[in-house]
């Protein structure tokens, strides 16, 4: 049997988990995570996830996305 593990329960998140999730498109969640300086992108390899809670911090400090 294959356990699956909730969206809200994982700490990182595909970016079509986090456009789901975020209710952000996956286009505007690339654009974000491009910058360099971007905290909340976690690159493994050329795969790109999204850190859930230090993206709902960003979020929640954001007026406009």
């Amino acid at each position: 049997m294959k356990y699956e593990v909730p969206i809200y329960e994982k700490s990182n998140l595909t970016l079509e988990e986090a456009a789901a999730y975020f209710n952000i498109g996956v286009n505007k969640l690339r654009q974000l995570t491009d910058d360099d300086k971007c905290s909340f992108v976690l690159w493994v390899g050329s795969k790109r996830l999204i850190k859930r809670k230090k993206m709902d911090e960003y979020l929640s400090k954001t007026f406009s996305v």
